[in-house]
């Protein structure tokens, strides 16, 4: 068997010692292909320890290069208590500090996003470069040095303009492996250079783990009619012997559109093997490419393209499938032709999570004659709303003292892999000794 390669021994510190019995044990204790035990979806301490050992030790997906697209445009990110500066410098780099001011703390920027030359404390006045040096400082004691008090910096990784960040002080180091993987998938479709067609904030009424494990299955897609029309219900069957009767003709679609669109892939120089490392590495991910059904185009009733200038000029097919990627903990993403739509889930509270859904055009593409934005948008919306929908009964459910945890299905192997990437990160991190199991991953690609 092999390990799950998640953190080195080293994370475990302190809080190890301060884990009551009971949170130990339902660590200790999870059972392998069932969800998780009531606590980890509705407690206030496990969801302050996701806060504390996942959310501010990995790194997160928190927006793209083109919502700061010039010199002086920013963004804030709050992860919990912390909340950050993601901002473009003069010279075009991409930054990220913490929004707090050096000289007594006070917030920064108060506003989701916004452009500036300068971010000045309404407190005292301490102004600083969008790069975080502190510019000026009035009134301090002689032999005041300004290089000493720049704002604090906070790791950022850009991959082929999607934007991480890591609140800890030593990141995981993976990233760089994932990015290498990753990048030349994403490259080709210039989401660097594009620009928002449109971004949206739903508040979903459930657990952020809820609400990746509900985008990590397609057994719910049946409260999707709208998506049904061009993405393939069998998407999760690591299996094909498993794939029920009844989605068949859906396989026999699949299996034929496949086969057209790698032929297809393969003359435009685009990767589309399947690689899934969702739960043997640190920064668990999952890439592929895939055909959709219909026109097979872009993710609208019909399957045509809701764009008619592609979102790369390299890439004029429109007919491409989708790009899809996973990222743990909080990111989803689908690339067609004409557009891309990025998502992001943020942990507001136990009950509650910010799910963010942004959607990219080519720079150049013009609303209202290259693109109508409902329809550019539509199905998604309708589609997050559901998904939204569902979770709040999910977590309405676990609240119940009724509630015992369920065994997952041959389409749910994601999920497990979610679940066993979350569960043997806290492990790794707290300290808790546990029986080691093989990576579902690993499992999945060997069935």
């Amino acid at each position: 068997m092999t390990a799950h390669v998640v953190a080195g021994a080293a994370e475990a510190g302190a809080e190890s010692d301060r884990l009551a019995p009971d949170a130990r044990a339902l660590l200790g204790e999870r059972v392998v292909g069932e969800s998780l035990p009531a606590p980890f979806y509705v407690d206030r301490e496990w969801f302050d320890r996701d806060l504390d050992e996942i959310f501010a030790k990995r790194w997160i997906f928190v927006a793209t290069e083109a919502e700061i697209a010039e010199p002086g445009d920013y963004l804030t990110v709050n992860l919990g208590r912390s909340s950050v500066i993601i901002a473009r410098d003069d010279e075009q780099v991409v930054r990220a500090h913490h929004n707090v001011c050096r000289h007594r703390g006070a917030r920064l920027l108060t506003d989701d996003h916004g452009s500036t030359g300068t971010i000045v404390c309404a407190y005292h006045s301490w102004t600083y470069g969008m790069d975080g040096r502190l510019m000026f400082a009035d009134a301090q004691a002689p032999g005041f040095d300004k290089k000493c008090f720049s704002l604090r910096p906070v790791a950022l990784r850009s991959i082929a303009g999607l934007i991480f960040i890591c609140l800890a002080d030593e990141p995981p180091a993976d990233i760089d492996e994932v990015a290498t993987i990753v990048t030349p998938y994403l490259e080709p479709h210039g989401l660097a250079n594009a620009k928002v067609a449109k971004q949206t904030d739903l508040i979903e009424n459930g657990n952020w783990k809820l609400t990746m494990e509900n985008n990590r299955e397609c057994y719910h897609c049946g409260g999707h009619p709208e998506l049904l029309n061009v993405f393939f219900p069998i998407w999760g069957f690591a299996d094909a012997d498993a794939i029920p009767e009844r989605l068949r003709p859906a396989t026999t679609r699949y299996r034929q559109a496949t086969d057209e669109m790698t032929d297809l892939w393969r003359r435009r120089g685009l990767p589309s093997d399947r690689i899934v490392q969702l739960d043997t590495r640190i920064t668990g991910f999952h890439i592929e490419r895939e055909p959709m059904d219909l026109a097979g185009e872009s993710f609208t009733l019909d399957g045509t393209v809701a764009c008619t200038r592609p979102l790369a000029d390299d890439l004029p097919d429109r007919r491409l499938g989708r790009l899809s990627m996973h990222l743990q903990p909080n990111m989803w993403l689908h690339i067609t032709g004409d557009h891309a739509v990025l998502f992001s889930a943020i942990p507001l509270a136990p009950d509650q999570t910010l799910v963010r859904t942004t959607w990219l055009v080519h720079a150049d593409a013009v609303e209202g004659i290259d693109y109508d934005l409902d329809r550019l948008t539509g199905v998604w919306e309708i589609t997050n709303q559901q998904d939204a929908d569902l979770v709040a009964l999910a977590h309405q459910g676990i609240a119940d003292p009724a509630y015992r945890p369920g065994p997952y299905g041959p389409s749910e192997v994601q999920v497990e892999a979610f679940i066993n990437w979350y569960i043997t990160t806290l492990r790794t991190t707290l300290g808790v000794t546990h029986q080691v199991s093989q990576p579902v991953s690993e499992i999945s690609e060997s069935a």
